[in-house]
């Protein structure tokens, strides 16, 4: 895809592009095309994208793995004021490791809505029986975070 044609019309979607590089990323490498960048105070702390066949683990999310970089940056396990800008909507996996990092605020490009649980499926990130709830954006480039994966399936086919 041609990122790089993409006119901005605000913040949200510079980083979201930024989160799609990394999804084309991944499906160079042949996952599933899922990027994730995390910013606070403007900046991009931690960048990931799936790994999940390459490192041969379930748990290598794009999210997961993005979080525990931006842990490592802060020197903490707490990312307060710190938003993700993600190109596919959070499973429950990873909605729970982004409210037990207490994330500030959540950019999702493309819902998910057979495992989505930011708001499709169930909504773990703003569920009011857990200690800590993110803002969530939805539907930020989402046409062309759902075309990536689109594509992707297309070519798997």
């Amino acid at each position: 895809m041609a990122f790089d044609e993409i006119i901005f019309a605000n913040e949200d979607e510079s980083f979201m592009l930024e989160a799609l590089k990394e999804a084309e990323a991944a499906s160079n490498e042949g996952e599933v095309p899922v990027g994730a960048v995390i910013v606070k105070d403007g900046e991009i702390i931690a960048r990931a994208h799936n790994r999940v066949e390459r490192d041969s683990s379930s748990s290598a999310h794009a999210e997961m793995l993005a979080i525990e970089k931006a842990e490592k940056a802060l020197g903490g396990k707490w990312l307060i004021g710190a938003d993700m800008y993600v190109t596919l909507e959070p499973c429950s996996m990873c909605a729970g490791a982004l409210v037990l990092s207490r994330l500030q605020r959540l950019v999702i490009g493309a819902a998910d809505p057979k495992t989505g649980a930011c708001g499709s499926m169930l909504n773990i990130a703003a569920n009011d029986k857990l200690n800590h709830r993110i803002e969530i954006k939805r539907g930020v480039l989402e046409e062309e975070c759902s075309q990536l994966l689109k594509e992707f399936f297309k070519a798997k086919r």
